[in-house]
């Protein structure tokens, strides 16, 4: 991943305030520094253009740095912590991080990845949240369907795609039968109803893989229970480095994520940069996403997971394998994600009147 254009990793504040070279816009992101793995992170510092400076987030830089851009992605991290004490200081932290923006004048950009967060908060979080929406400049969605406050600027960036992160792997191919679930396994990206389903199809030519680190131990025990009591499930229930999820990937003839609920994916386009089909339940997002990539290689179901939705989706993955073609995500290279970014940083800088 490219990573010369002047990103800034370090955790300290900037070492001045001074004013920035013109026309370069300084875009901190609530993100933390790149750690090795495949983030979110790094693909917005690989795809910044030259005029934009990405920083990444520490509360002394955010309260104390020279930026023009706070760039929110998951606010809602801003303020949790799992310890009473560790929860106080964020919120302390948050709020006074709230007054810096005001005082300041400094835009907030915030892309919508979900509908709502994944877990609900209290009221201490909620209160905090909608005085950060109040001070939101623009709003980016990732895919057209994702409802936005009324009356704001929005832009529409899609995510990019994961091609130019895994390099070709000629020697891992599909294993016919095999499924793959895989990322944070949580309650509501439906894996106890894939194993419910999985199991009731009798067919000894099967396999299902479940890799990624359970949210409780709960629900890591139910999986481990059902792998065991099945040979065709296998399971790597813990963190699995890149490499590791690429080749698991590629062994796949059809990547499985039956959500209760989906809107946006970082795996089913995970899953598309490495020409694996998907099968995952039906929206106006997913919809969408089917029709910009090509026929076959997005398979949906309706309502919940069936035994029939799961055969099907199997053969329909064969006979996109058997084309020949790959999904269709010019759209979304990074580059373009990138030069995106960047008119709607600037856009945004200019509509407040921090820049000449």
């Amino acid at each position: 991943m490219n990573r010369g254009n002047g990103a800034d990793h370090g955790a300290g504040p900037m070492p001045d305030a001074a004013p920035v070279t013109r026309g370069l816009v300084r875009v901190l992101h609530v993100l933390p520094a790149p750690d090795g793995s495949t983030q979110y992170v790094d693909h917005m510092i690989g795809g910044a253009p030259p005029e934009v400076r990405i920083l990444t987030f520490t509360w002394l830089r955010a309260i104390f740095g020279a930026y023009d851009v706070l760039h929110v992605h998951w606010p809602e991290f801003l303020v949790r912590q799992r310890t009473v004490p560790g929860r106080i200081v964020k919120l302390v932290l948050a709020w006074t991080l709230l007054l810096r923006l005001e005082l300041t004048e400094t835009p907030v950009v915030r892309t919508a990845h979900n509908l709502a967060p994944h877990e609900s908060g209290d009221r201490l979080e909620r209160a905090f949240l909608a005085a950060l929406d109040r001070r939101t400049e623009l709003w980016i969605r990732l895919n057209p369907t994702t409802p936005l406050p009324l009356g704001v600027r929005t832009a529409t960036i899609p995510h990019g795609h994961y091609r130019s992160v895994f390099p070709p792997d000629p020697a891992t191919v599909a294993e016919p039968g095999r499924l793959l679930q895989f990322g944070l396994v949580r309650r509501y990206k439906g894996i106890e109803r894939l194993l419910d389903v999985f199991g009731s199809i009798d067919d000894p030519g099967l396999r299902l893989t479940v890799a990624g680190r359970p949210e409780d131990a709960g629900l890591a025990e139910h999986i481990a229970a059902v792998a065991a009591a099945d040979p065709r499930v296998e399971t790597r229930l813990e963190f699995v480095p890149d490499d590791v999820l690429a080749r698991e990937v590629r062994r796949a003839e059809l990547v499985v994520l039956p959500y209760l609920q989906m809107h946006n994916s970082g795996a089913a386009l995970l899953a598309l940069s490495l020409d694996r089909p998907v099968l995952v339940p039906r929206s106006e997002a997913t919809d969408a996403l089917a029709r910009e990539v090509g026929e076959g290689w997005v398979i949906m179901f309706d309502g919940t997971l069936q035994r029939g939705d799961l055969l099907r989706a199997l053969a329909a993955a064969r006979l996109v394998r058997e084309r020949g073609t790959r999904p269709h995500l010019a759209d979304r290279d990074w580059e373009l994600v990138g030069i995106r970014h960047a008119e709607a940083y600037r856009r945004i800088v200019r509509a407040v009147g921090r820049r000449a």
